[in-house]
């Protein structure tokens, strides 16, 4: 895996997947080759950084963006493209925002669990991004214990007034909407999406640059020298700026003094199949995206041209799996066993940046260098929510920003040759944990 932004290191093109292969947009932005000056720049164009930088654009700033290979390049344009109303980092955000929250930290975080689907819907309407937007999701539970959480997520949702948009269902009433009897249940949310997000990231690249935003891709960043006006040195030009946004997520190794150990990559596989005609119409008749109760989880969905995309088999060693179709298949025939033997199309990693409290990190290395990341796996509706609010920093209104950076995280010594092996072994417990319930 390549986690840079270092000079020297090899620029890539994206890396073949479905999304790669069925892309909209096929245009690309040039390298810097020149010293410029703006408000802002922004390092990394996945949605952290891309989302800032329409929220910034929006404003009235002038924002450049650089990134060293291609946008959507990591794990924006290779996730599941699932938008869900979930949080990684739920329990430890509750009990740290309370200090500052008191007793709105509830409303909060349930804000929080939402607002980045009207961000993203909005924003695809009105920069008409043609993503295959499509809404309902399904929470399975595999044993009696997962309809108890999911019982008590109904419980709540139905308090805040979504009733009209959640049905709890029985192992039948799951067969109704997937052909399999893997589950016992399942909590079906009208409010989640599901989407193809490297077209997602691209339109949103679009849409930045029709507001004057400037995208300069293949771009390595080698240093940034701190002051009251910021240079971003890259290997072919120099950028002053009012501000620098660090967006490059589990992916960079800038800030390495102040943010080593602070985030870890958890390599996830994912695979589509071959189109699957009127299979995929029996297979999941109402297009619902599917995640289940465990710790370490399987999620799937259709295509919008009808295949299954699966993945799972998430690893905290930070190293790519040699093979994941053959690691998914078993998973995959195990769901839907009228898929025995099917081929196998695509299949490519994600790397996702975990934090080991889960709370997503903002903060600022200067007054003007600020940096904004660690989505643990939640990243498609949380990253537009802290591109909002880092824009909100970046403009003044420090209030939500404030309520991120006020959180104390784990730094773990000796960076990922100790962490990952931590991850790991926090992964097992919890898959021993689960296989117990």
């Amino acid at each position: 895996m390549n986690r840079n932004n270092l000079a020297g290191a090899p620029r890539q093109e994206r890396l073949p997947s479905y999304y790669s292969a069925t892309v909209n947009d096929q245009s690309v932005y040039p390298p810097l080759q020149q010293d410029i000056e703006t408000d802002v720049v922004i390092i990394g164009a996945g949605f952290t950084g891309i989302a800032s930088a329409v929220e910034l654009a929006e404003r009235g700033y002038r924002v450049v963006v650089v990134e060293s290979n291609r946008v959507g390049w990591g794990a924006s344009g290779r996730n599941g493209g699932q938008v869900t109303g979930s949080l990684s980092g739920d329990t430890a955000m509750r009990k740290q925002m309370r200090a500052t929250l008191g007793k709105d930290v509830d409303d909060f975080i349930w804000f929080m669990r939402w607002h980045g689907h009207d961000i993203i819907r909005q924003r695809v309407e009105k920069y008409a991004i043609d993503c295959d937007l499509r809404f309902g999701h399904l929470h399975t539970a595999m044993k009696p214990v997962h309809m108890d959480e999911l019982q008590q997520s109904y419980a709540e949702a139905q308090a805040r007034g979504m009733a009209d948009e959640i049905s709890l269902l029985d192992a039948e009433g799951v067969q109704t909407v997937l052909a399999t009897d893997l589950y016992c249940g399942g909590l079906r949310n009208n409010r989640n999406m599901h989407l193809h997000p490297l077209n997602l990231c691209l339109g949103e690249a679009r849409a930045a640059v029709s507001l004057g935003a400037r995208i300069y891709e293949q771009t390595q960043v080698q240093a940034i020298e701190e002051g009251d006006k910021p240079v971003v040195v890259t290997d072919r030009g120099r950028i002053r700026a009012s501000h620098v946004l660090l967006a490059g997520d589990v992916y960079h190794r800038l800030a390495q003094k102040q943010l080593g150990g602070m985030i870890f990559p958890a390599m996830g596989g994912i695979v589509t199949t071959e189109p699957l005609g009127e299979l995929a119409k029996r297979l999941n008749p109402e297009n619902l995206a599917v995640y289940d109760c465990r710790f370490v989880l399987d999620y799937y969905r259709m295509t919008a041209d009808g295949r299954l995309l699966f993945g799972g088999g998430c690893n905290y060693s930070g190293r790519d799996s040699r093979d994941i179709a053959a690691e998914l298949r078993p998973a995959i025939e195990a769901t839907f066993p009228q898929l025995k033997g099917v081929h196998i199309e695509h299949q490519w990693s994600c790397a996702m940046g975990i934090v080991v409290n889960r709370i997503p990190q903002l903060g600022q290395l200067s007054p003007n260098v600020w940096y904004c990341q660690g989505y643990s796996g939640h990243g498609v509706a949380s990253s537009h929510i802290m591109g909002e609010i880092m824009a909100e920093a970046i403009s003044g209104q420090l209030d939500k920003f404030d309520v991120f950076a006020r959180c104390s995280h784990v730094r773990v010594p000796m960076g990922d040759w100790l962490g990952n092996p931590m991850l790991a072994a926090g992964m097992w417990y919890y898959r021993l944990r689960e296989a117990l319930r």
